[in-house]
């Protein structure tokens, strides 16, 4: 892996959990990068006040700040697109970004979107990235998309205080997939030294077994040393349930839809993916949580802690 030809590569999203990741990753690489992002102080660095070399930071107030993301992406060969959060307004934002890159002259771009984006998706938020894929299909770039499954840490924050998964998910299972695995098939890539051979390609990513929420509660316990249990609720329980934390009717049916999903049997798909441009398997839910203890410490009882600790 390496460079392709010196270009420079936009990411968006920097300070979060997947484009933090992938700036390390290109840091390492050797990669000229820009790190888009609204607060310059979170953008990832080697410490100290040092920044990563290679990378520049551009800072913008979102997708829809036409002005801001334009400029962010000026000069930039590649952008690297992770979807916004959750809202009524996402598909705009996309969009928004989408032809700031095509104003900028941007040649290329990599989104985030995820497993069974389509108009018909159980899942409504996949149904924001089918819309997206659309306008980024007809926006006249280069372009790649990665479908990423839900990821391993989403699965952990679905336990409740009292220890208990609840949602309509029935038997149904999930591929889940780690934040590493998606940044480095994203860092595969980017830096690939063949890049066209990505064109107009989806990929799905997802971790190399699907679970149900049973099993998914199973390794919770042995790993926190407390009980955790699934217990399948009915749509109507579902919403129900979640009502009382005062998200919009848009979050709440993103949350109630992803557990749908999952009893549909649309999360449960097994790809090839990371082994195949990362050469290596991908890594399972039980490596992560034996990987990132500190990622899911909250589940755990007062006084456990791990072995040898």
């Amino acid at each position: 892996m390496g460079t392709t030809g010196g270009d420079r590569i936009a990411v968006t999203g920097a300070s979060g959990q997947l484009g933090t990741r992938l700036a390390f990753r290109l840091a390492a690489e050797g990669a000229h990068q820009r790190l888009v992002l609204r607060d310059p102080s979170r953008a990832p660095g080697l410490g100290d006040g040092r920044p990563l070399p290679e990378c520049e930071i551009a800072v913008c107030d979102g997708y829809t700040d036409t002005a801001g993301m334009r400029t962010a992406f000026e000069g930039v060969d590649t952008v690297f697109l992770v979807s916004a959060r959750e809202s009524a307004d996402r598909v705009t934002e996309h969009v928004a970004a989408i032809d700031a890159a095509v104003d900028a002259g941007v040649e290329r771009l990599v989104y985030v979107s995820f497993v069974d984006a389509s108009p018909d998706a159980v899942f409504t938020f996949a149904r924001d990235h089918f819309h997206t894929e659309q306008h980024l299909r007809a926006s006249g770039l280069r372009w790649t998309v990665l479908r990423d499954n839900l990821y391993h840490r989403a699965l952990a924050s679905f336990v409740g205080a009292d220890g208990v998964i609840r949602g309509p998910a029935g038997q149904g299972r999930v591929a889940s997939v780690s934040h590493d695995d998606v940044a480095d098939v994203a860092t595969a890539v980017l830096l690939d030294e063949r890049p066209t051979r990505h064109d107009s390609v989806v990929y799905d990513v997802t971790g190399p077994q699907a679970l149900t929420l049973e099993e998914v509660a199973a390794l919770l316990s042995t790993a926190s040393g407390r009980p955790v249990t699934y217990h399948p609720e009915t749509v109507e329980e579902a919403y129900d349930s979640r009502r009382r934390l005062g998200a919009s009717a848009v979050e709440l049916a993103g949350w109630v839809s992803s557990y749908e999903a999952i009893a549909a049997g649309r999360m449960a798909g097994v790809s090839s993916t990371v082994e195949r441009l990362v050469g290596r398997p991908a890594r399972s839910f039980e490596q992560w949580l034996d990987d990132y203890p500190a990622e899911w410490q909250e589940l755990r009882l007062p006084g456990v802690h791990d072995a040898g600790a």
